[in-house]
């Protein structure tokens, strides 16, 4: 059984930094691309950013860009999602999720497994 567990979500003041993870078991984890996405209040699911399967590329949306940074460990199973410069805009649950797809960037329909999610309040 797959399984996608998140953690380093909290409360944080705008200007802040927080690390969050996502430890994957039941899959070949180093043969699948691994994603954050959000989810704010009223919102729709927001892809955040991916990094390939080897840790070698990745690739951010816009909103984060600059400020986010994905990276992983193959040996732990474990994505990271290092936020840094939080503003109250980035308040969301924060999701990880994985493909097999070969494709790069993925496509948010080829994610195949999801976590529950780790909420990130950041406050004014």
């Amino acid at each position: 059984q797959v399984q996608l567990a998140e953690a380093g979500g909290g409360l944080v003041q705008a200007g802040g930094s927080l690390r969050l993870s996502c430890a994957a078991s039941g899959l070949p984890f180093s043969r699948y691309a691994m994603a954050w996405f959000r989810q704010a209040p009223g919102k729709d699911r927001e892809f955040v950013g991916v990094i390939r399967r080897s840790g070698d590329g990745t690739f951010y949306s816009d909103s984060v860009k600059g400020r986010f940074t994905i990276s992983r460990d193959n040996a732990k199973n474990t994505v990271y999602l290092q936020m840094n410069s939080l503003e109250v805009e980035d308040t969301a649950v924060y999701i990880c999720a994985g493909t097999g797809t070969s494709r790069f960037p993925p496509q948010s329909n080829d994610y195949m497994y999801w976590g529950q999610g780790t909420q990130v309040t950041v406050s004014s």
